[in-house]
Order: structure tokens, then sequence, then C-alpha cells
């Protein structure tokens, strides 16, 4: 990152820097609002969430929900690349759509780098520049 090693940042800037959602993330409180220094409404919003949700139990939402959260909540820390495992998994269609233009927008606006790792071919052709294969743990650029 800015032509430094991951090694050579103090970890708390590296992860403000670098935010990694991976298919299901922690929850560590047993409401939904103590997960949150700040939430945006509009992201909530564009993420077809109301801001009631805020003082549902993780528990009570479905794994959609809470992948849409968790993703609002990395994007708090307005991180210069996203690492992106399955971010639509749990979804479905509309809520996909919503997600991608979420990450598209987000991209966009921050001039942030995105890693999205999908198994969906139509998914990767929809949000991507660039498409890449890890195959026996060598990633390869694919053809155009």
């Amino acid at each position: 990152m800015d032509d430094r090693e991951c090694g050579q940042w103090e970890a708390p800037a590296w992860r403000r820097m670098v935010g990694f959602l991976p298919v299901e993330s922690q929850w560590w409180d047993e409401r939904v609002e103590p997960h949150f220094v700040h939430v945006e409404s509009p992201w909530l919003a564009a993420l077809g969430l109301s801001d009631s949700i805020l003082e549902r139990r993780v528990d009570y939402l479905s794994s959609g929900q809470r992948q849409r959260l968790a993703l609002i909540r990395l994007m708090g820390n307005r991180p210069k690349a996203l690492l992106l495992d399955e971010p639509t998994a749990n979804l479905d269609g509309e809520n996909a759509a919503r997600v991608e233009a979420f990450i598209g927008a987000y991209r966009r606006d921050a001039g942030a780098a995105v890693i999205w790792v999908t198994h969906d071919p139509a998914q990767s052709r929809r949000v991507a520049t660039a498409h890449y294969t890890l195959t026996d743990g060598a990633l390869a650029p694919l053809p155009s």
C-alpha cells in the first residue's frame, strides 16, 4: 500500500486501509448497534436496510442481512483497498445487485482498489475490469 510492504505499517493503520470481508463475518455483541462506531443511513438504504435494523439482535438477522451489515461496518473505516470473499454469496439477486452497485460506487468515489473473489462468471464480468484465476496456488490472468 502506497509503495510500502504490509509489515511496514502499524497493524491498526493497516486494518483501516485494507478492509477484508470474509464470507461469514464475526459478531461480538448480541445486538447490532454496538458493532458500529458510526453508520451512514444512506448506506443502509442503498443496501435495502432500514435504520431500525441497528436495534435488532444479531441472531435474529438473516445471513444476507448480516453480510450487508458487515460490509457497511467495513466501509466505516473508509479503506483504500477492499478484499472481498464472496460478498454476495448469501444474497438473492436483488440484494446482490445492490451490493455490486454499492461497492462499485465506493470504488469510483474513493478510488479504492478491489479484489473480489467470486465463483460466478457472470458477476465477474459485471464487476471486474481484470480477471484472474487461482490454480494450484498460482494466480494467472484470464484471457480477455
